[in-house]
C-alpha cells in the first residue's frame, strides 16, 4: 500500500492540474479503480503510466474495454490521426502517440484478463504492421524529394521473430531484413541521383532512425537487423539477388531456422510475392537430417551457455521454455518441408498443429507442446509489461 501511494504521488506530480482528473474520477469511478489496479500492480505498466499520465484518458475512448479491433479498423483510425499531422516531425509524434495508446490498451486487457494472450499478440502485431505500413511510404516520399526513385525498383520489409510469427508482446523489438530490387537502373531519377546501393543504404538508415529515434512521445520500436545476410558485418541494403545467393550458398542452419518465421509486411509492387516464393522454395529443400539435428543441438547448447537457464522466470531461455518449443517447430519444418510443405508457417503454434495433422508428430505430443507453448506465451506476455528485466 505504501508503494502504491508513492506511485500515486508521482503520477499526480506530473499532471499540470488535478481538478480535471478528480472530476473524471467523480464521473467515472471505474477509472479510479483501474488507476489503483495499475499503480498497485507496479512494474513497467505503473512506471509507464506515471511517466505518461495523459495516457489514462485513452481509457475513456469508446470500446476501450471491448474486443480488440482488427487490422482494417486500426488502419482507419491511424489514417484519421495522421491526417492531423502538420509535417514529417509531427507525423512521427502522432504515430508514436497512437502506437503507445494501443500498447497501453493491450496491457490493460492483459492485466484485467479481458483478452486471451493470442488475441493480444495478434493485436500488437497488427498495430506494429499498420504503424510501419504508414511510416515507410512517408519516409520514402521524404527521401525521394531529394534523390528521386528507381521506377523499376522497390523496397520490402521482411519481419522475423515475434513480428514474423504474429506473437508480439508489449516490449518486443523488431527483427527486420530490408530487401530492395532496383532492377537494371544505374542511378535514381531525382535532383541528386545516386546508385542503388547508396540509395537504399541511406533510405534504410532514415527508416531505422524514424522508427527508433526518441521524440517527445518516446521511441516507436527498437530495431534489430542482425538477421540480415552476414549479420552486423553485412550491408544494410540487401538486394533480392544477393539475399537469394546468400541464403542458398552461405547461410548457416540457424539462419534458415530464423527464416521459418519470415513474413513480408510491406513491399513495393510484386516484390512481396517474389520474396515469399523464394523463402518457401528455400525452406522446402531436402536436408541431411543428421547434420540438421547436430547443428540445432549445437546452437541450443551455445545459447544455454550464454544465457541464464537456471532462472525459472527466464521464460524464453529456461530449459523446456519458449526457445526449446520454438526450436522443435523450426527443426520439424526444415526436416520435413520437402515432403510436407503444408507444415510451413510463421507461427509456432500453427506449425505444431500442422505437424500433428500430418503425422510428423504424434498428436498427443503435439498437444503437449501446444499446451506448454500457450503457458509460456501467457506468462511471458504478463512479465513483459510487469517486470523490467524479463
Amino acid at each position: 500500500p505504501d508503494a502504491t501511494l508513492q506511485r500515486l504521488d508521482g503520477f499526480l506530480a506530473r499532471l499540470p492540474a488535478g481538478v480535471q482528473l478528480f472530476s473524471l474520477f467523480n464521473v467515472n469511478p471505474d477509472l479510479l479503480d483501474l488507476l489503483v489496479d495499475i499503480l498497485g500492480f507496479g512494474g513497467r505498466i505503473a512506471d509507464y503510466l506515471t511517466a505518461h499520465a495523459g495516457q489514462l484518458e485513452a481509457v475513456l475512448a469508446p470500446g476501450f474495454f471491448s474486443t480488440l479491433p482488427g487490422r482494417e479498423a486500426l488502419q482507419e483510425r491511424l489514417t484519421a490521426e495522421l491526417a492531423t499531422a502538420r509535417d514529417f516531425e509531427d507525423m512521427l509524434d502522432v504515430l508514436r502517440r497512437w502506437t503507445n495508446d494501443q500498447r497501453f490498451r493491450a496491457a490493460v486487457h492483459i492485466l484485467r484478463r479481458l483478452s486471451e494472450t493470442p488475441a493480444c499478440a495478434a493485436f500488437l502485431s497488427d498495430v506494429t504492421e499498420v504503424a510501419l505500413q504508414a511510416l515507410v511510404p512517408r519516409v520514402e516520399a521524404e527521401f525521394a524529394r531529394r534523390h528521386g526513385r528507381f521506377p523499376q525498383g522497390g523496397l520490402a520489409l521482411l519481419a522475423m521473430g515475434k513480428l514474423g510469427g504474429r506473437e508480439m508482446t508489449i516490449r518486443s523489438d523488431l527483427d527486420l531484413i530490408m530487401i530492395h530490387d532496383a532492377g537494371a537502373e544505374q542511378e535514381s531519377d531525382g535532383e541528386k541521383p545516386i546508385s542503388p546501393m547508396v540509395y537504399y543504404t541511406r533510405l534504410i538508415q532514415r527508416l531505422v532512425s524514424a522508427i527508433t529515434a526518441p521524440t517527445a512521445q518516446g521511441a516507436l520500436f527498437e530495431v534489430d537487423m542482425r538477421l540480415r545476410p552476414s549479420g552486423n558485418a553485412g550491408p544494410l541494403a540487401t538486394s533480392l539477388e544477393a539475399f537469394t545467393a546468400y541464403q542458398r550458398g552461405d547461410a548457416w542452419t540457424w539462419e534458415h531456422m530464423a527464416l521459418t518465421r519470415a513474413r513480408v509486411i510491406h513491399a513495393d509492387g510484386p516484390l512481396s510475392e517474389r520474396i515469399e516464393a523464394e523463402i518457401r522454395s528455400l525452406l522446402a529443400l531436402p536436408r541431411d537430417p543428421d547434420k540438421l539435428r547436430r547443428d540445432i543441438a549445437e546452437m541450443r547448447g551455445r545459447m544455454a551457455r550464454q544465457r541464464d537457464t537456471g532462472d525459472i522466470w527466464n521464460i524464453k531461455h529456461f530449459r523446456g521454455g519458449l526457445v526449446d518449443v520454438e526450436f522443435i517447430a523450426q527443426y520439424l519444418q526444415l526436416r520435413h518441408a520437402a515432403e510436407h510443405p503444408e507444415i510451413l508457417h510463421q507461427a509456432t503454434s500453427e506449425v505444431l498443429r500442422r505437424a500433428g495433422a500430418a503425422g510428423i508428430l504424434p498428436e498427443d505430443e503435439a498437444e503437449r507442446l501446444l499446451r506448454a507453448l500457450a503457458t509460456w506465451q501467457r506468462v511471458q506476455a504478463f512479465l513483459r509489461f510487469a517486470v523490467e528485466d524479463k
